[in-house]
This record gives structure tokens, sequence and C-alpha cells, in this order.
């Protein structure tokens, strides 16, 4: 099960995120970084445990407002050890092809699934579908549809989002159940390790997760019980400037 720590970036800095209200988000303030720059958090959370993924949302280009492009390119390049799943809303295509990066389709922002049947096959696009309560965001053919869907989805539960609510376990297993070899990461909600072990039992790839990494509920020990036993001694991520930046021009040879 692999855990995977979020950053939500709103004109250059990292948000405190809080049941998917995003209208009310504020800079963050955490023990892990000093400032809400986005590096500085990232670096943050790679002083906690070397994961070997990060979700950004790029909050303004979800909210048709600009975008935060140049600061997430900064991140890939200061952590090339990293691989970013980036949300950018309507502008997620725009990030296939860059090296380490996985465009995150948002559900929430998509029109039509048009988009998910060109990304159907392609290994480095993820699917969320976003969730508010009961309410499904996005069109229903997503939803209902499991055949639309690439090899990896997030369960996206904007409410439970920050507010230590738990995760949506029956929501997961119902589409842990229908995404056969898909990998299905859940996102919003996760508490402690309680949470993380339940969703490993009900199938769940992963877990996206943030405010339990901030206020400690998640310590160094937790996340050591959800990493394959054959990553345990592998060696930390280099933190910002403790390795050379690598180009963040497109890819033109395959992983």
């Amino acid at each position: 099960m692999q855990i995977i720590p979020v950053i939500d970036i709103r004109r250059g800095a990292v948000m405190r995120a809080r049941a998917g209200d995003r209208e009310s988000y504020k800079p963050i303030s955490s023990p892990l970084a000093a400032t809400s720059a986005p590096p500085d958090v990232v670096a943050g959370y790679m002083r906690l445990y070397p994961f070997e993924r990060i979700y950004v949302a790029d909050l303004d280009a979800i909210e048709g407002r600009g975008d935060n492009r140049r600061d997430i390119l900064a991140l890939t390049e200061r952590f090339p050890a990293l691989r970013f799943m980036v949300d950018a809303g309507a502008k997620s295509c725009d990030w296939r092809g860059f090296a380490r990066v996985e465009c995150v389709i948002g559900s929430e922002t998509s029109r039509d699934g048009e988009i998910i049947r060109a990304l159907n096959n392609d290994p480095d696009a993820v699917l969320s579908l976003d969730f508010r309560d009961d309410v499904f965001l996005g069109p229903k053919s997503l939803l209902d549809c499991e055949r639309l869907w690439p090899p990896q989805v997030i369960v996206m539960a904007l409410a439970r989002v920050g507010v230590r609510a738990g995760p949506d376990f029956d929501r997961l297993a119902n589409i842990v159940e229908r995404a056969g070899e898909r990998r299905v990461y859940a996102a919003g909600g996760v508490r402690d390790g309680r949470d993380l072990a339940r969703l490993e039992a009900i199938g769940a790839a992963g877990a996206l997760v943030a405010t339990a990494l901030h206020d400690g509920s998640l310590a160094r020990a937790d996340l050591e019980r959800f990493t394959p036993e054959q990553k345990k001694g592998s060696p930390e991520a280099p933190l910002a400037g403790e390795a050379p930046a690598v180009s963040s021009r497109r890819k033109d040879v395959s992983r």
C-alpha cells in the first residue's frame, strides 16, 4: 500500500485544505515546514519519510484562475527522485509527456468521457472520481462505465478532506470491487494507521494524505507498517539542494 502526501497550491503557496471548501483555504502552518512555500512543504514530507510520489492540486488551474505551473515544474527539478500526480483541472492533459509526472483527470472538471477514452491505456493517466457527500461530481458515464477508467483511479471524498471524518470505506470497497485489476487510491478523511489498515484490507492500492501527516497522527512508524518489505531498506530520497536539477523538458524516450 502506498501513502501519497498531498499539497494544494494557490498563488504559489500550499493551502490547508478543509472539507473541499476551496474559498476558505488558507496558507498552511505545519511543524513539518518553516513556510507554506511548496519546496519547504515537500522537503518536510521527505524528512518525515522517503515517499515515492506526491499529489499536487493546482487550485488556480482547477478554478480557472491562472495556474502554478512554474512552481510545479520547479518541484520536479528540485526533487528528482519523486513522481508527481498533478491535478490541474482542464489543464491536466498539458502535463502529459513530462518525465515523472502523472496527469490527474478530475471528474469534477470533466465535461464528458472523451478525455478519459483518450487516456484509457495511458499508464501515466489517473482518473479522480470526485464526490461531495453522496453526490458524484462529473458526467455520470464516468462513474457508471468502468471500461472508461484508466489503470489508476482515485476516489476523492471532498467533504471529508481535512476534517478527520474518516475515509468513505463503503464507497471505496464498491469501487475497488468494480475496478478489477486497476489500482484504486483513497482520498479524503484518513486519520491514522487504523484507517490505513482498514483501507488496505478492502484492497485499496494506497491513500492520499495531508492533515494526518502535518498534525502527527501518522508518524514514521505508522508509515513503515504499510511499506513493502523490499522498500524499507531503500535510501531516502534526496532533499532540496542535495541532488542536481534535471530537465523539465518533455521526455523523448519511454520510461
